[in-house]
């Protein structure tokens, strides 16, 4: 199906079923502990056997030699296959760092050999007997020091450098000006299940459970670097215990998996150790960032500018920082710039919100910074800078934005008329009370979706595509969407998701999945709606679906009759148009922060948060509002707590495991509330929906470091905002 002009009316906007607050109908198998996650699956009739991977010690160079001979000697071991063993290292489609392979050394703890044995204690044990002779060379591990030597992204490419009227002049001569510099520090997905596969090879056959955001992208690099036939390998992923983008890309747990299972003659299962998690696998790059703004009297800005630096692996990508400057603000004079310099760190990649979340952790702090120069309210600058049409380009209009009613509804709701234009003038005995407010935005991102759907004699749909789902509620929305299109309850539909004999779907990543994907099954509904319309001799533009009938004039057929003795299917999927193009499709949103700071210790705590979201039709109320609740809580993380802290000299993150990256924890959390204006983009999709997992993340730090500010008068710029970068600034306010 081809979607290439704006939706009009379609079955979904019944609205019997989708739009309501279902429960997760995978809700009862994962708190029961029945629902199997990728380390957890029983493979039937094999004899399972524990891998257990090597690690680089050192962060860049070559292995000289590998000595494995005390580990294949070692109780219990079935087989060591070495990095220099497996042979040249491939990268597939969509990994900037190689896996497996080869004697070259590009980032610390980069898999080096995998060790099967009849136990996982067994396995770890006999993976300390590995001997690796190395020949260390010097690497690149501080982006402050290597940001000179940044380099520009290719002119012809999206990253490329923007500039709209002139900005230098605009700037120069504007009556309110602010020049600051900003820092995001490198952040870990920090995902609750790790990186972990089972695989089982039949002769050339194999099969890996895994846990993978992406099927399709994982089943093609995994082809690539096994130089095998694609054809030839399942890809399993039915439960994913969280991923936030660290699971888009083939890991190399998945690579070992099958390695040492051909090599051990057995079914493995291998989890990556969390230390590993943290320097094998992606993390957010950290970023620094300079933005200028510059605004006549009036708050109405003339000029601005953002220029973002970060840092990669040779041929990595860089953090898209700028992105949403492009797009959030008004302003005739303009321009955007990122550099990408050379670190020898693990692959930086995309995490939750990649480019807008660190980007408007500076942006919202800048915006507040400017408002206070202009002595206005921070709301009310942010409203005077709406726009309706992009920004670069003004031929081009929004399809649907809502910013402005994000802030008001949010300020009235939050009581925001009750803060202190003055900082640290609230107090309740040696708290600190401060309020704070930020933008969200976040683009809606198109990508191909398919699907395919079943009528059983019985009367029950069967929805197959290999959508995952990471705890998002995929299972709950596509089931709703199918029950929507054929007029059925929810209970009526069996949806199977993560295997790659499945037709391609958009996978779960940056915002898309829900959209996409239930765009897909409509496609695929559509298709198969037409075949039973067919096989009945109704017309189909007459047929409606309801209460499990199918109807047309004054006939009625069961549905399960429609389906004939042998059930029938539809096969489709959904592709896009130009109408991304010719209309900016975005979400929006606002967030407000309470916070109290202790006036003796700068210790920061947030009391209450409130996000409004504008994101097209919502599906479902209460998977979407788990979706912003929990974005928000990764908000607190991201700006009192998270930060992979660099060794500069070794190349390493140090605090590698969950003791020393610090996320919210229950007492972290205060009171969340979730409002989402009744919304639908008929340009967006023919489900009039657009995502929201990835905005309630977009600006939530950022307001939390202008409510310390609102509270303390204290002004931190580089995050995360711990004790000691408040406390300096406490006694002019305690």
């Amino acid at each position: 199906m081809k979607f290439d002009k704006p939706e009009t009316t379609n079955p979904i906007d019944s609205l019997k079923v989708v739009g309501k607050p279902h429960l997760r109908i995978d809700g009862p198998l994962k708190v029961s502990g029945q629902a199997p996650y990728a380390y957890e699956h029983a493979v039937i009739g094999s004899d399972i056997a524990y891998g257990y991977p090597v690690c680089a010690a050192i962060a860049k160079g070559r292995i000289r030699s590998i000595d494995a001979t005390a580990a294949r000697a070692a109780p219990g071991v079935l087989a060591v296959v070495t990095t220099i063993e497996f042979g040249e290292a491939r990268k597939g489609e969509n990994n900037t760092a190689h896996l497996f392979g080869g004697d070259r050394i590009e980032h610390y703890h980069q898999a080096i050999a995998v060790v099967v044995a009849e136990s996982f204690e067994q396995a770890r044990s006999a993976a300390a007997l590995v001997e690796v002779d190395y020949d260390e060379a010097e690497g690149s591990f501080d982006l402050d020091a290597a940001k000179g030597s940044a380099t520009p992204p290719d002119p012809e490419s999206e990253n490329a450098d923007t500039a709209v009227g002139n900005f230098d002049v605009a700037f120069n001569s504007a009556e309110v000006t602010l020049d600051a510099r900003y820092e995001t520090p490198d952040q870990s997905h920090a995902m609750m299940e790790p990186h972990a596969s089972i695989a089982r090879w039949d002769g050339d056959q194999l099969t890996v459970w895994t846990s993978s955001q992406m099927i399709d992208w994982w089943h093609t690099d995994l082809a690539i670097v096994l130089d095998m036939d694609k054809e030839k390998i399942r890809l399993k992923s039915p439960y994913i215990g969280g991923g936030f983008g660290g699971k888009l890309f083939l890991r190399v747990d998945a690579v070992l998996a099958a390695v040492g299972a051909k090599a051990a003659g057995r079914a493995v299962k291998l989890t990556l150790p969390r230390p590993m998690i943290m320097n094998n696998t992606t993390h957010r790059p950290a970023t620094i960032q300079r933005i200028r703004i510059g605004a006549e009297s009036t708050g109405k800005i003339t000029a601005i500018a953002h220029e973002s630096w970060s840092g990669n692996l040779p041929d990595g990508d860089l953090e898209t920082a700028v992105m949403q400057t492009r797009l959030l603000y008004a302003g005739q004079n303009r321009m955007t710039a990122m550099r990408l310099a050379q670190l020898d760190l693990a692959e930086g990649n995309a995490m939750r919100a990649p480019g807008e979340a660190p980007g408007l952790m500076a942006l919202e702090i800048a915006m507040d910074e400017m408002a206070e120069k202009l002595g206005l309210d921070p709301v009310e600058f942010r409203i005077i800078n709406d726009t309706q049409v992009d920004p670069e380009n003004p031929e081009r209009p929004f399809s649907k934005r809502d910013l402005i009613g994000c802030l008001q509804r949010g300020a009235e709701r939050f009581g925001w008329s009750a803060r202190s234009a003055k900082p640290g003038l609230r107090r309740e005995g040696r708290l600190l009370i401060g309020h704070g407010v930020a933008a969200a935005f976040r683009n809606n991102l198109l990508v191909p979706s398919a699907a395919r759907v079943r009528l059983e004699p019985n009367g029950r749909v069967i929805v197959e595509t290999d959508m995952t789902d990471i705890g998002t509620g995929s299972y709950t929305i596509l089931a709703q969407t199918a029950a929507e299109m054929f007029g059925v309850e929810i209970d009526a539909i069996d949806v199977r998701l993560g295997d790659s004999q499945f037709p391609i779907s958009a996978g779960s990543g940056g915002q898309f999945g829900a959209n996409c994907s239930t765009s897909g099954v409509y496609a695929a509904c559509v298709k198969l709606r037409d075949a039973i319309a067919q096989r009945l001799g109704f017309n189909s533009a007459d047929i409606t679906f309801e209460g499990g009938f199918v109807r047309s004039g004054d006939r009625s057929i069961p549905l399960g009759e429609a389906a004939g003795p042998e059930g029938l299917a539809g096969e489709d999927g959904i592709e896009w148009g130009d109408l991304a193009k010719t209309h900016q499709q975005s979400t929006f949103g606002a967030h407000f922060v309470e916070v109290a700071v202790d006036a003796f210790t700068g210790e920061s705590r947030v009391r209450r948060m409130l996000a409004v979201c504008a994101a097209g039709r919502i599906l479902n109320p209460i998977t979407a509002r788990s979706q912003v609740i929990g974005a928000m809580t990764m908000g607190i993380g991201g700006a009192l707590s998270e930060e992979l802290a660099v060794d500069t000299k070794r190349g390493f993150f140090v605090n590698h495991d969950l003791a020393g990256y610090e996320v919210p924890v229950h007492a972290d959390v205060p009171h969340q509330e979730v409002i989402f204006l009744d919304e639908t983009d008929a340009m967006s999709s023919p489900m009039k929906a657009k995502g929201v997992g990835e905005l309630g993340l977009c600006g939530v730090s950022a307001a939390i470091a202008n409510a310390i500010y609102n509270a303390t008068g204290v002004r931190v710029r580089d995050y995360p905002i711990t004790l000691d970068k408040v406390i300096g600034g406490l006694p002019k306010v305690a």
